[in-house]
């Protein structure tokens, strides 16, 4: 009789090699991140890579929203924001809905240096998958989406 090692092994044991697995995915991943912060402006902080991937993936916001999206305190955000406006990466602008408030976006040359920075990040990542068949990425990102809480059944 073949020894079936998934069906054999403890669940306990299976939920660890998940968690390591994830681990290192989460590891390799910031990793890449600051290697990508690096390149996008090595003056910065990656804390503020971070601010300008936000503003890239949901688009112009004011500064508490950025602060509580990115798990920031509002001083950093604050002092952050300062320096990617200086070096001509946001543009900071008085808010047509209320007349007070300033809402905050990257400028053009503030997307093109992390749209640079971030292909190189992907790159690593693309390649990794380079050779797997559309059926296993496919199933991979599934999994994914539903591990995420994504679960197409359910409408979300």
């Amino acid at each position: 009789m073949k020894y079936n090692k998934v069906k054999d092994a403890p669940r306990a044991k299976l939920e660890i090699e998940l968690g390591e697995q994830l681990n290192a995915l989460i590891s390799a991943s910031h990793a890449l991140n600051v290697r990508a912060a690096a390149k996008f402006d090595s003056s910065l902080q990656p804390a503020a890579f971070h601010i300008v991937r936000w503003l890239y993936s949901y688009g112009p916001t004011n500064a508490a929203t950025l602060a509580e999206s990115t798990a920031m305190d509002r001083s950093s955000v604050s002092r952050l924001v300062k320096q990617l406006q200086s070096l001509g990466y946001l543009n900071r602008e008085t808010s047509q809905s209320d007349g007070r408030g300033v809402v905050l976006s990257l400028t053009e040359h503030g997307q093109q240096k992390l749209i640079d920075a971030l292909k190189e990040k992907e790159s690593v990542f693309y390649e990794r998958i380079l050779n797997w068949k559309d059926e296993d990425l496919h199933e991979f990102i599934q999994m994914l989406r539903q591990f995420n809480g994504f679960d197409h059944r359910s409408g979300i």
